[in-house]
């Protein structure tokens, strides 16, 4: 799930050169730092004013050896920023993708948003990113110029060097302690424009795909701290249940145990090696309390639910009939390939964590208030690593909390490891829903109003959108952050008379967390199926019907492409039919076309066609991978991936049982299309989940003749 700020709050992606201030950092070398603001006026360099008092600082460095350093202030979880950052900065500085070197920055109060979540790292950075680059490369030319004595206006830039007319070149690594003296560059300091560009745009492989590989790309668990000893955590059978009493002895003798301690959350026994301290914690005898969704199974939450929904509004003036459809949706896993994990280093009045975390100043706070630091949280060192997979469910620091309390009781560092049996039961989920959605038909088929009541239990955003003021909001106010969240994030994109959406918050005691695509991925999925289950009652075409009534034409021309890509409306065999759904969030547009084959009586699907508007596509390859990946997830949870709640407790533990789609189930063909109508960078991301998910879902209707309404449609375990 890029940062957290909703679309409406989000900086344009356009670059507008007046939002972004650049400046000069006091350095021996070439370093501009640049930020985003409201309203800033012409961007200039400056003396860098007091670091300790900057927000937002994003870093571009030429070294001396010409390497060119770019600060990431957000976390790499197999999205590809890194990839798409090192490429606005070599595009920028005319330079290959190999003289540049991507750096995560740790948690640090000066920037004003860490948070890696909701389709915005790219929208929020790629205009500072640009601008601090350009102001580097303006400033190379200067420092040639001079050096030669000749107008900087008569140098360019190729390769990662200053070239003059008559032939002579300077590396940027020789020329950048100059640079750094510069006052004012003599040539523009303005990006390019995007029709000038030669690498942004371009398909291009991941940077770091070689040392993912390799092994050479470090996780957390690769980190090799000093001293640090394999952790792991006995946990309860049910969700948030705590610790009545236990016996250790038995642990304690066991071969390689470095030493036993009680969490809130559990028992963690430390020792020599990973497999050492599973046995040792299998040995452990504790006697559990149970948590407070103890008294809860699926039946009873599906009818608190229900319950939740509530009477019929009163239908608009003339109407002559109501259409009505309803969905459940369960409560999904996030279920990244890597695990929570954590190091953690507690000495005296300091710690130092290392994890793959999605918001690291969040994590700085929690841990320094579980070890009572919550008023100096300077004292924690909170260094993000790259993880394998997060779509919201590293917004929550639980390992990281976990791991500083258990260094400081053994007074030694700590290598946590979640098996994933702890990451299945006891996580944060995508939140159950019931939805009613009513649409009041009037004289000759006319629209005259939509009214979609949604029960979904309370999301929790202690983290708020990645700066202070909102993450105190969602910790003392969840249920309003949440429904504001809900208000600004969620809409109609078509004329369907007078639309409402409303969500009734259902408080249950289960962990809940955004997930991919946050509400949308049960409030698009279900508004998309049931324009389909509308055209169907009128008895139209759902591809004419939503053409006739969509108000965005980034959403007309998604949608015609997928139509035509995909050959909506030909001929097909019996039991074989095709689906679409669009959706516009995060600054971008999206259409799916799915085709599904319920012949053999299990819905297999056969292609995918996705056409999207993000705007300026920087990487179309990692583009390409990010709306593949979210389409098989769609296809995963629409078909067979769900969790069930068992007397409080988690039935699913791992892949075995978590029906997650196998390489066997993917279709032979995942076709993207990019659809570009400006210069905007929209986010992907979260973009690519819903649309697909109703589209497959929309498709099984066509092929059945029932349109699915319980998800996941081949759910065992009901």
């Amino acid at each position: 799930m890029a940062d957290m700020l909703p679309t409406d709050l989000a900086p344009p992606g356009g670059l507008d050169r007046r939002r972004f201030l650049t400046w000069l950092v006091a350095s021996p070398t070439l370093m501009i730092a640049a930020r985003w603001g409201l309203d800033l006026p012409s961007a200039q360099a400056a003396e860098a004013p007091a670091l300790e008092e900057t927000a937002l600082n994003l870093y571009v460095a030429v070294r001396t050896d010409g390497r060119i350093v770019a600060t990431l202030p957000r976390t790499e979880m197999g999205q590809g920023i890194t990839t798409a950052v090192a490429m606005l900065v070599a595009e920028e500085l005319d330079t290959g993708l190999d003289a540049v070197d991507v750096s995560t920055a740790d948690a640090d109060p000066r920037w004003l948003i860490q948070l890696t979540g909701l389709s915005s790292t790219m929208r929020y950075l790629a205009g500072p990113l640009r601008a601090a680059a350009a102001e580097a490369r303006a400033r190379l030319v200067t420092a040639a110029a001079h050096r030669w004595r000749v107008l900087a206006l008569t140098l360019t830039t190729a390769q990662g060097e200053v070239r003059a007319p008559d032939g002579r070149r300077l590396g940027y690594g020789e020329l950048a302690e100059d640079a750094a003296r510069v006052l004012l560059p003599e040539v523009s300091p303005l990006p390019k424009s995007p029709s000038e560009y030669t690498v942004v745009g371009q398909p291009t492989g991941r940077v770091d795909a070689r040392a993912i590989v390799t092994g050479e790309a470090r996780f957390t668990l690769d980190l090799d701290i000093p001293g640090a000893v394999p952790t792991v955590v006995a946990r309860p059978p049910t969700l948030r249940g705590t610790v009545q009493s236990f016996n250790a002895s038995t642990a304690r003798a066991m071969p390689g145990v470095v030493g036993v301690v009680q969490l809130p959350s559990g028992v963690a026994v430390a020792a020599q090696t990973f497999a050492q301290a599973f046995a040792a914690r299998d040995a452990l005898q504790v006697t559990w309390a149970p948590g407070p969704a103890s008294h809860l199974s699926d039946a009873d939450i599906r009818a608190r639910l229900r319950d939740a929904i509530g009477p019929r509004p009163l239908p608009p003036l003339l109407t002559t009939r109501v259409v009505e459809g309803r969905f459940d949706f369960p409560y999904l896993a996030h279920a990244p390939m890597e695990t929570q994990s954590c190091v953690a280093r507690v000495t005296g009045d300091v710690a130092e964590v290392w994890s793959g975390v999605q918001d690291p100043k969040f994590a700085r706070s929690q841990v320094a208030a579980a070890l009572g630091w919550a008023l100096t949280p300077q004292r924690v060192t909170v260094h993000p690593i790259r993880a394998g997979g997060g779509f919201g469910r590293r917004f929550f620091t639980e390992a990281a909390v976990e791991a500083a309390l258990i260094s400081r009781s053994l007074g030694q560092p700590v290598k946590l490891m979640w098996s994933r049996n702890d990451e299945m039961r006891h996580g944060h989920y995508r939140p159950a829903s019931h939805h009613r959605i009513l649409a009041s038909l009037g004289p000759g088929g006319s629209i005259l109003g939509w009214h979609h009541r949604a029960a979904i239990p309370t999301v929790e955003f202690p983290h708020g959108f990645g700066d202070l003021l909102t993450s105190l909001l969602g910790q003392a106010l969840p249920d309003v952050t949440s429904a504001v969240f809900f208000a600004l994030t969620q809409h109609v994109p078509y004329q369907f008379g007078w639309v409402a959406q409303e969500l009734a918050e259902v408080p249950l005691p289960i962990p809940t967390a955004s997930f991919r695509s946050v509400f949308t991925s049960q409030v698009g999925v279900a508004n998309e199926v049931f324009v389909d289950q509308l055209a169907r009652e009128l008895q139209r075409d759902p591809v004419e019907l939503r053409r006739s009534r969509l108000t965005s034409r980034r959403l007309k021309a998604v949608l015609d492409r997928v139509v035509l890509e995909g050959a909506w409306g030909r001929a097909l065999p019996p039991g074989v039919a095709q689906g679409v759904a669009v959706l516009e969030e995060w600054d971008s547009a999206i259409a799916h076309l799915v085709e599904v084959d319920v012949t053999s009586g299990t819905p297999r699907v056969l292609r995918v066609v996705i056409a999207a508007d993000v705007g300026l596509p920087i990487n179309p390859k990692g583009i390409e991978a990010q709306l593949q990946g979210a389409a098989l997830d769609a296809m995963s949870t629409t078909l067979s991936a769900g969790l069930h709640i068992d007397a409080g407790a988690v039935r699913e533990g791992s892949f075995a049982d978590y029906r997650w789609l196998r390489m066997k189930h993917a279709p032979t063909s995942i076709q993207v299309h990019l659809v570009r109508s400006d210069d905007r960078v929209g986010g992907v991301g979260e973009l690519g989940y819903p649309s697909a998910a109703a589209a497959l879902t929309n498709a099984i209707a066509r092929a059945t003749g029932t349109m699915p309404t319980r998800f996941p449609i081949l759910d065992e375990g009901a």
